[in-house]
């Protein structure tokens, strides 16, 4: 349940265009986006501070295709990690398969 909790507040973020990313279960569904969206290679064994550092240095390399995956690219450049790693943020990362995502 609050898979799908982080899964739909981050499609609502990129839609409506507002808001920050707010925990590392956000952090790692919008890293499975980014994913499958601009092929930037994450795994969901690294510590928060290491994937977004990762991330980051790839973010300014991409071409958005629309102001979705743009504002997507703005959550990622905007957020704090905290120290959490558990089990549920890798399970975050799994649903980066899915089809039309934004």
């Amino acid at each position: 349940m609050i898979t799908s909790i982080a899964r739909q507040s981050i499609i609502l973020k990129c839609l409506r265009q507002k808001s920050v990313l707010v925990s590392n279960y956000e952090l790692y569904y919008t890293a499975g986006l980014a994913k499958k969206c601009f092929g930037i290679a994450v795994d969901a064994d690294m510590e928060p501070k290491q994937l977004l550092e990762e991330l980051q240095k790839h973010i300014d390399k991409v071409s958005p295709s629309d102001e979705q995956e743009k504002y997507l690219i703005h959550l990622l450049g905007n957020y704090e990690p905290d120290d959490t790693h558990d089990e549920q943020t890798k399970q975050y990362r799994g649903l980066s398969g899915i089809s039309n995502p934004l």
